[in-house]
């Protein structure tokens, strides 16, 4: 069975005439992990487009979760992610420890988290240095 084949099947796709090629700069670290692990390329790359797509829909679902937040509760949220505990928000947003624990609460409940280092972990790959500055930018989406 080819990759395409393969991946047609993995999701439930009538087959066609397509097929997927790879460049020698992808089908050469392809063949070197396919010898490492043992395993059929094409098992491989289906796995690992899997991966990359449901890594991709998850992102998808954080920046639209994202935009449901505040303004300020986008800000607390970064600074969040950036590692400042709530005594440090309060004092760099000038606004009260408790006021920064409602909206830290309410951004984990957008997100369907409970933990601080659940949004950490989800919001990584995220680059939020804009909001480390004196007087923290509001980047919109």
């Amino acid at each position: 069975m080819s990759l395409w084949q393969s991946l047609l099947h993995l999701f439930h796709l009538a087959p066609d005439r397509r097929t997927l090629h790879f460049d020698q700069s992808l089908m050469a670290p392809l063949l070197e992990l396919a010898v490492r692990e043992q395993r059929p390329a094409d098992e491989i790359a289906a796995d690992l487009l899997q991966g990359a797509l449901h890594q991709r829909q998850a992102a998808e679902v954080n920046l639209q979760r994202w935009r449901n937040l505040t303004c300020r509760e986008q800000e607390v949220a970064a600074l969040v992610c950036l590692g400042y505990a709530n005594a440090e928000i309060a004092s760099r947003l000038s606004i009260s420890v408790p006021t920064v624990k409602t909206h830290v609460r309410n951004a984990l409940q957008k997100f369907g988290f409970s933990r601080r280092t659940e949004l950490q972990h989800a919001l990584a790959d995220w680059d939020f240095n804009a909001w480390e500055g004196p007087n923290p930018a509001h980047p919109r989406d």
